[in-house]
């Protein structure tokens, strides 16, 4: 595999599996990344990791500078990168703490900025984004879990919200009558950004509760935390796969 990067919390590196050689500040035409980006190997191998919420978890989805950190990465020689994502489950087959990679988006977001091609100094262009995810590293992915003996759903549409809050009922009912199998905060403008530098981009999407509405009981975030503990067991075993 070319050189991977991996974006996600500070719960991959609190796990003990990166072993960090360095950290580097980089500094961009857009701002400031989440953190600095820590240079170090998986399983042996070497990788860029990225907490896309900074280091002790401190920016807001709608707040991260989505552009800094796709640029950095890129600059630091980034050809792939694997998005974490904790989710809420909408379609059945989706519970807490499953493992999926979805092969579709669905923004609902808005006010962020969402591309390096705005006018101004830079060119307007318009990338194709039809399919917006790399499908090479999708199926890198679940052949990772198919051999980590991980279950894993292959495909499914991410509805990308606003956030810091959790979705209304009502607006869950809305997102699967679209055709959204999933929620998050943070699936957009990161995908956008890594297509229009030619990243190849994947997500793998843990699902850490319900989403709103699809149960009587109250999300709480105990709850949240529980089932990630559980997603990110049968994540590691995939990356360590993916590393192999």
């Amino acid at each position: 595999m070319d050189k991977l990067a991996i974006i996600g919390g500070t719960g991959l590196d609190s796990l003990g599996i990166l072993k960090v050689e360095k950290r580097e500040v980089i500094n961009t035409p857009y701002g400031e990344p989440s953190g600095p980006i820590a240079r170090g190997s998986l399983f042996g191998k070497e990788l860029l990791f990225l907490p896309r919420h900074g280091y002790g978890h401190n920016r807001a989805p709608h707040n991260i500078n989505y552009r800094a950190n796709i640029w950095a990465l890129r600059e630091m020689g980034a050809d792939n990168v694997l998005a974490i994502a904790a989710v809420g489950g909408i379609r059945d087959d989706m519970p807490p703490a499953r493992l999926v990679v979805p092969n579709q988006i669905i923004d609902y977001t808005w006010g962020r900025a969402g591309t390096y091609y705005d006018g101004g100094a830079s060119d307007v262009r318009h990338i194709d984004f039809s399919h917006p995810y790399s499908e090479k590293m999708r199926q890198r992915l679940i052949k990772a879990a198919c051999a980590a003996n991980v279950t894993i759903i292959d495909g499914g549409t991410y509805g990308a919200t606003q956030g810091p809050r959790l979705e209304t009922a009502a607006e869950i009912n809305r997102m699967e009558r679209d055709g959204c199998h999933l929620v998050g905060m943070t699936g957009m403008p990161e995908a956008a950004l890594a297509r229009e530098l030619g990243i190849c981009y994947a997500c793998c999407a843990v699902v850490a509760n319900w989403a709103a509405g699809k149960t009587s009981d109250e999300i709480t975030f105990a709850e949240i935390e529980d089932n990630l503990k559980l997603g990110m067991t049968q994540l590691v075993d995939m990356l360590e796969q993916l590393m192999a």
